[in-house]
């Protein structure tokens, strides 16, 4: 292994030579307290940033082993330094030629606390994984400014990030505090399902976002969080001690009342509970069922082979609903196919906003069915199906609902917001219930219906592009170029990170590569790469180390699986 003084000396001999001449610094160096690894070099000024590492041991790095001691605390410590490393590259970086020279970048992280391969902890050490624009004029090497950048830089950014002695008290402070915030979110979601509930939002919590792409809280004008009498219930935390909030209990409930008075921002809260959020964020301790799942409309997705027969029947054209396909789905049948597709994965708690749901799709009330009989309406509502779904399955909805008092009569719990204020309204929407009956025919049958497997086709995954046997890219959030094709994964909503997204497109294939073999289900594969990411990390999922992976559930990877428009299906498995 080179040390500092030989990469210092082989940057200055680089110096005004074609930039593919960088590929010669290439290696591991030794820079006494860490260890630098350059694993690639980009091959143009304009070309993606090299990817580069610095291991530093436990003793190099001093920080104490409470902070680590177990997986919880592990995942907070390792968030947390990403932070502080972003931040220091980010004062590091400085434009120092053509392209991208000179820029030090880490993942771009968001309000939520994730595994990510930008920094890891092992039995002997951190590691943290970024890029760099190496400097060039024109396409000609930089080597003073590169040697300034790697053998300065780098070392300045460890030396205020990775090693504790040089941390401030404040610093101290904050690593302490998300260390005990991320653990407490945990302990009390480890208690929901023990105590017949799906979610829990704590007294105090802000809800509310300061914009739609701010995520941080609105806490100068957001209103804390109020459980109502009725559902506040007391759970136990690792260090803050007993803690209250609202309960929402398993099966149907109803989240109502007027337009801006906060039912979608709760529920945007509670679906995004199943994350650990960093201090200050105001939803620290609004965590959901790890299960929970946000099921809208999409129209004009595509739909392969998924079984809608719970909600869709007796198409005219004699299409067959339990392998219903089709390249441009309307918003009832896309949300009926988002709904079993997650079903089809394991999903505990749909959630669901009238303001993105297709409306045929959710109500039929009585006047409807007096003017159009059920025979002539291939689609059961939603509401005709949510309380089998419980009771067959032990699967809990949570609904928004403004506009349709029909829902009262299946709902268990009914929570109206009035000002971002929760208030139990349970009895009074059964009373009227009573009081005003509907009279509408509940339609469907008895019981909610199949849910059904699939066994995907590995061949129809493919991921080829040109000469290139795997080329995979993503656009933020939202979309995956998967070979040829691109998914669009807009409407998937419990995305947050584009890591998520990056580390889906290389799940799917190794999925095809390890799992795919036409007698697994989709579900069965699926959870198969689940379990090796949680045994391996998300490097297994790469040939080489890379530091933009970021942690997903299987429900985000089924959804962009079922959005590719080449997936076909082995119909007839024996």
């Amino acid at each position: 292994m080179a040390d500092r003084q030989t990469l210092r000396q082989l940057l200055y001999d680089l110096d005004n030579r074609g930039y593919k001449a960088y590929k010669d610094i290439r290696g591991r160096y030794d820079f006494s307290q860490f260890t630098l690894s350059i694993d690639r070099v980009q091959g143009d000024p304009f070309a993606a940033p090299s990817n580069l590492r610095v291991f530093i041991s436990h003793e190099g790095a001093g920080f104490p082993r409470s902070a680590f001691r177990n997986s919880v605390r592990s995942l907070a410590f390792c968030d947390y330094l990403t932070r502080q490393f972003s931040r220091a590259a980010m004062e590091a970086s400085e434009h120092r030629g053509s392209g991208n020279s000179g820029k030090i970048q880490m993942v771009r992280v968001g309000q939520e606390v994730l595994w990510r391969t930008a920094m890891s902890i092992s039995e002997q050490g951190i590691e943290a994984r970024f890029t760099v624009g190496l400097p060039a004029r024109g396409r000609r090497i930089l080597g003073d400014a590169a040697a300034g950048l790697l053998c300065e830089d780098i070392p300045r950014i460890v030396k205020s990030s990775l090693i504790y002695q040089n941390w401030s008290g404040e610093t101290i402070a904050g690593l302490q505090k998300q260390l005990e915030t991320v653990e407490d979110g945990e302990a009390l979601r480890s208690q929901l399902r023990d105590l017949g509930l799906v979610a829990f939002v704590a007294d105090g919590a802000i809800l509310p976002r300061r914009s739609g792409v701010d995520k941080r809280g609105l806490h100068r004008d957001g209103i804390p969080f109020r459980a109502p009498e009725s559902l506040r219930v007391t759970l136990d935390t690792s260090n803050s001690g007993k803690m209250t909030g609202m309960g929402i209990p398993a099966g149907v409930t109803l989240i109502v009342g007027g337009g801006y008075h906060g039912k979608s921002t709760l529920l945007r809260a509670i679906e995004l509970g199943v994350y650990a959020h960093v201090p200050g964020d105001g939803r620290e301790y609004v965590v959901s069922d790890r299960a929970a799942v946000k099921v809208r409309a999409e129209d004009g997705r595509g739909v392969t082979g998924v079984d809608i027969s719970p909600f869709i029947s007796d198409l005219p054209q004699g299409l067959d609903t339990t392998k219903f396909s089709t390249t441009n789905a309307s918003g009832s049948t896309s949300q009926a196919a988002n709904m079993m597709e997650a079903l089809e994965v394991g999903a505990r708690l749909l959630l669901v906003d009238e303001d993105t749901s297709a409306t045929n799709f959710t109500i039929r009330d009585r006047r409807m069915q007096a003017l159009i009989a059920k025979e002539s309406e291939p689609i059961t509502p939603l509401i005709d199906k949510v309380r089998q779904l419980y009771t067959d399955y032990g699967v809990s909805t949570l609904l928004v609902m403004g506009g349709s008092g029909d829902y009262f009569e299946v709902a268990d719990t009914v929570i109206a917001m009035n000002r971002f204020v929760p208030e139990e309204v349970t009895q009074q929407a059964r009373e009227i219930a009573e009081k005003y009956p509907t009279e509408r025919q509940i339609e469907g049958g008895d019981h909610f219906g199949q849910i059904s497997a699939r066994v995907p086709l590995a061949a129809s995954l493919d991921p080829s592009r040109g000469r290139k046997s795997v080329q995979v890219k993503v656009r933020d959030t939202n979309e995956i170029v998967f070979g040829e094709e691109a998914i669009d994964l807009a409407c998937v909503e419990q995305l947050v990170e584009t890591g998520q997204v990056k580390a889906i497109a290389e799940a799917m294939v190794y999925a095809k590569e390890y799992y795919l073999d036409g007698r697994r289900s989709l579900a069965e594969a699926l959870a198969e790469v689940i379990a090796d990411v949680d045994i391996d990390g998300l490097d297994v999922l790469t040939r080489f180390p890379e530091g933009n992976l970021v942690e997903f559930r299987i429900f985000e990877l089924a959804a962009a699986l079922n959005r590719l428009r080449s997936l076909q299906l082995i119909i007839n498995n024996e």
